[in-house]
């Protein structure tokens, strides 16, 4: 039966497993865990899968993303499968590398509905590449559920069959932090940002925000997204700066987090990062020392807190990283963590869509859109351990609680959780308006 394999395309890391013939699982065969009842599947050698293509960005600038996207994913997967899969039937996942690149992107789609025959697609981190792939997942009629960050889908730019359920935009996230910043930190901030949608989100919806908190951004500094060096460009930082609010992304965020220490050496005005900027690097890094007292927004705490809930202890286990988001088979393999919970999350929710819409097939696709616009609150639990949701399905954009953080002896220290009402924020569109 090829009901669980894992069908991977192009470009992957070490740890993926062959194209035609990987099993979900450590080596067990499927079709002998269907055959006794391990699955629980319907008739598990005569039903077909459901496949989900997983758009991976497993090269370009988003692979240290896309390799933890794909572990937990897998995990997710692996979880499913082991309960019984999606109405009684397996999930099996096809992977397609997009180079982090908006064409491929559309592309990779395209292979998903035409080639792969996919019930939909899922996965997408980078906002550009979003951009670039969700008009053809309209146009193709395929689900695509994002795992990105960006305002892109709840501000009415893409279409009905783009969703983001399982994990929260920058507008509720800066929305949510702008408070605590302003208050806490000072009034007077220097924005850091990539030059794309992603970054040009935080520029405009935090200087909205600090303004809101009688606070304003003194200079905004948008940088390349494939630069590698960037001492060049905080010269321009003002000596008014009461904060720096950083948020980078890519394989050269190490040398960034540096380099900026090294500017400002001892006398540094208050540090607020989002976590992206330290994303896959270890906090306790040389050179990285001057972040001890500074503060990072984080999606889900990347270190075990004192409070951890049994729903983060059970997904770690799953995704296999420690209690410093290392992964347990090398701790300098540093985890994506206050990202990649939404792999988890997003897949839960469309199995949970898939069951309530009882699809069967392609021709359900509408029904499973309709299953998802119809969820509101989704309370904390092994399906949601990054804690509690609020769907909205008009603006087909997840609410949630977010966290900041402050480094405190080499150690992120949860010191502020913002609520869902923090981040709640009026709706710019109604997809469920919209034909399909």
């Amino acid at each position: 039966m090829h009901g669980s394999k894992i069908v991977s395309n192009g470009k992957t890391n070490k740890s993926t497993i062959n194209r035609r013939s990987a099993l979900i699982g450590m080596g067990a065969s499927v079709g002998a865990m269907a055959a006794s009842g391990s699955f629980g599947f319907a008739s598990a050698q005569s039903v077909a899968p459901i496949k989900i293509g997983f758009q991976k960005h497993a090269t370009g600038i988003g692979a240290a993303y896309g390799r933890w996207y794909d572990t937990t994913t897998r995990a997710a997967t692996k979880r499913i499968n082991d309960m019984g899969g999606i109405n009684g039937r397996p999930v099996e996942l096809v992977i397609e590398d997009d180079g982090t690149d908006p064409k491929r992107g559309a592309e990779v789609v395209e292979k998903f509905a035409t080639q792969h025959n996919c019930d939909v697609a899922f996965g997408t981190l980078f906002s550009h590449v979003v951009f670039g792939s969700a008009p053809r997942a309209g146009e193709l009629k395929l689900p695509y559920f994002v795992v990105s960050e960006g305002h892109h889908v709840a501000s009415g730019k893409l279409n009905r069959y783009t969703l983001q359920p399982g994990i929260t935009d920058v507008k509720s996230q800066v929305q949510s932090m702008a408070p605590f910043v302003g208050d806490t930190l000072g009034k007077k901030v220097t924005m850091i940002y990539p030059d794309f949608a992603f970054g040009h989100d935080h520029r405009d919806f935090f200087s909205d925000a600090i303004e809101a908190q009688g606070g304003e951004v003194v200079a905004k500094i948008a940088i390349p997204p494939t630069e590698t060096t960037f001492t060049r460009y905080f010269p321009s930082i003002p000596r008014e700066t009461e904060v720096v609010y950083h948020v980078m992304v890519g394989p050269a965020v190490l040398t960034f987090v540096k380099e900026l220490g090294e500017f400002f050496g001892p006398s540094r005005p208050e540090i607020f990062g989002f976590i992206d900027s330290l994303e896959a690097v270890d906090i306790n890094s040389p050179g990285l020392e001057f972040l001890e007292g500074t503060y990072f927004w984080e999606g889900n705490p990347r270190h075990a807190q004192v409070d951890q809930t049994s729903h983060d202890k059970a997904f770690r286990a799953a995704v296999g990283v420690d209690d410093r988001g290392a992964s347990l088979a090398d701790s300098k393999d540093v985890s994506t963590y206050a990202h990649m919970f939404g792999c988890w999350e997003t897949l839960n929710i469309i199995k949970r869509g898939m069951e309530a819409a009882d699809y069967q097939g392609p021709a359900d696709r509408s029904r499973l859109i309709e299953a998802v616009e119809a969820m509101t609150d989704m309370p904390a639990s092994d399906d949601h351990p990054q804690g509690p949701k609020r769907f909205n399905g008009k603006t087909h954009q997840t609410f949630g609680q977010q966290y900041i953080s402050q480094v405190k002896d080499g150690k992120l220290v949860c010191v502020h959780t913002a609520s869902i009402e923090d981040g709640l924020y009026e709706d710019e569109v109604d997809y469920t308006t919209q034909s399909f």
